[in-house]
């Protein structure tokens, strides 16, 4: 396969394995399905092709360079000045410190958590939502990410979303109030809401528009470079720059792609954001730890 193929068969690759798994509602399953389609759609990829793709997940967590234990104690005293900055509600300046926090130990999933606090005091809705995913990649049962996760997906009112991260939330912490009354409003304002029709999906994979726009953010050469960048990483004898790649270039090459979307279609976007979303309710997010 060609290099741009590899990429597109990786992304693939990447989504489905997102089906398999429980993190999802049945809302996103519809929605990373279409978005893997219409890869497949554009760039012809057949199933032999995705089964040769690249384990994207896998390259960031196994192929970076160790962490030492100067770096552990720096990010973790970079760590607790984000939390007294929270506590002071300066929260750029807290943001600031857990991303540094996260480029010494990019495996620890609390300075991502932390930081999707900070990003959700700002108003950053998405990118608190990308940063608890990360965290979750790292540690799918840290229920602070799950909570913090169903805080910012309300904000974004997306209501279904919510209700499942503030429910495996609860699973994995019984007698936390917050999560049981959070998932309560959820479900209450869903139950308010009016059924939406589901999403067509013929539609939506005939959509030229959204074909157009899946060749187009592919074909970008920075996103092409940003992905070859993770795929490099599993290169043996790889410089330790390259080896460095980890769950934080990742969450780049996913906040890309969500901009390449809005720029080259904003009204596409748009349309398929008001398809999955219900309304939702309200929350803050608990402290950071």
């Amino acid at each position: 396969m060609s290099h741009v193929k590899v990429i597109a068969a990786s992304i693939v690759n990447f989504l489905k394995k997102q089906l398999e798994g429980d993190t999802l509602n049945d809302n996103s399953k519809e929605s990373v399905e279409v978005a893997a389609q219409c890869i497949e759609t554009a760039y012809e990829l057949t199933p032999e092709d995705v089964s040769k793709g690249l384990d994207l997940v896998k390259m960031i967590t196994e192929n970076r360079c160790g962490v030492t234990a100067a770096d552990k104690e720096e990010a973790e005293k970079l760590k607790t000045e984000g939390n007294d900055l929270m506590k002071s509600e300066q929260y750029k300046l807290a943001l600031a410190k857990y991303g540094r926090a996260i480029e010494l130990d990019p495996r620890n999933a609390v300075y991502f958590c932390n930081r999707a606090a900070a990003h959700y005091k700002l108003g950053e809705h998405e990118a608190a939502v990308a940063d608890c995913m990360a965290a979750l990649a790292l540690q799918p049962e840290y229920s602070k990410a799950h909570g913090r996760l169903g805080i910012a997906l309300t904000a974004l009112d997306r209501t279904v979303e919510a209700r499942a991260a503030f429910a495996r939330a609860l699973q994995l912490e019984p007698d936390n109030d917050s999560y049981r009354d959070n998932l309560r409003l959820a479900e209450e304002r869903l139950a308010q809401a009016p059924p939406r029709p589901p999403m067509d999906l013929g539609g939506l994979l005939q959509n030229p528009a959204l074909l157009n726009m899946a060749t187009e953010m592919l074909s970008d050469p920075n996103m092409s470079n940003l992905i070859s960048g993770l795929m490099n990483s599993n290169v043996p004898g790889a410089e330790p720059g390259i080896q460095g790649a980890n769950v934080n270039a990742l969450l780049e090459a996913g906040q890309a792609l969500a901009q390449q979307m809005q720029a080259l279609n904003p009204e596409l976007v748009e349309e398929l954001r008001r398809q999955i979303r219900p309304q939702g309710p309200g929350g803050n997010p608990p402290p950071a730890q």
